[in-house]
C-alpha cells in the first residue's frame, strides 16, 4: 500500500492543527510533545501545540475539525501502542518507528486522503466542480483541515492527475 503524506509532522504543528490541543494531555491521557524532535515546535507559540482549549483560530483554515479524543476511542480508532490516535502515530512512524498497527493506520490514511481517499477526491471535485483553483479557500475549509491533519495538502501536481485519472 502507497503511504506518502505530503505534509511532515512539523509542517502539520506549524501551520495550525487540532485547534492546538493535541499535545495536552486531556482525558488523563497522557502525551509529551518533547518525545519529538525540539524543531518541530522551535519558534511555535505555545497555544499551537499545548493549549488547554481547543481554538478554531489556531487551526489553518480557521475551523473547528475534527472529532474529540472521546469520539475516536467509540470508533475504535485507537490502538493502545498510540492513545492519542493517528496523529500520534504518523509522529512516531516518521520518526523510524515501525509496529503491527502500521497497516492499518495506513489503509486509514489512504481511505481518507489517498489518491482513492474519499476526501481528497471529495475536494478535487469541488474544485473542479466550482471552476476553481485548488489555492480558493473560500470553500470546504473544514474539509481542507481535515486533509491537514492527516498530513495532506491540497496541491496543483495531485488536482491535475486527479482530472487525468477521472477523465478531464
Amino acid at each position: 500500500m502507497i503511504f506518502h503524506p505530503n505534509l511532515s509532522p512539523k509542517e502539520i504543528i506549524r501551520m495550525g492543527s487540532f485547534g492546538g490541543i493535541y499535545f495536552n494531555s486531556s482525558n488523563n491521557i497522557k502525551i509529551d510533545f518533547r518525545e519529538f524532535p525540539s524543531d518541530w515546535f522551535k519558534g511555535v507559540p505555545e497555544n499551537f501545540y499545548l493549549s488547554d482549549k481547543y481554538n478554531k483560530n489556531v487551526n489553518f483554515f480557521k475551523i473547528k475539525s475534527g472529532q474529540d479524543q472521546h469520539e475516536w476511542e467509540n470508533k475504535g480508532w485507537i490502538h493502545p501502542q498510540d492513545p492519542r490516535g493517528w496523529f500520534q502515530w504518523y509522529c512516531r512512524y516518521y520518526l523510524g518507528r515501525r509496529t503491527e498497527d502500521d497497516q492499518r493506520q495506513i489503509k486509514r490514511w489512504s481511505n481518507f486522503c489517498g489518491k482513492r481517499g474519499r476526501w481528497r477526491n471529495y475536494i478535487y471535485r469541488k474544485i473542479f466542480d466550482k471552476n476553481t483553483t485548488v489555492d480558493d479557500h473560500s470553500f470546504s475549509r473544514g474539509v481542507r483541515q481535515s486533509l491537514l491533519h492527516w498530513g495532506y495538502s491540497v496541491n496543483q501536481a495531485d488536482y491535475d492527475i486527479w482530472k487525468i485519472q477521472n477523465g478531464y
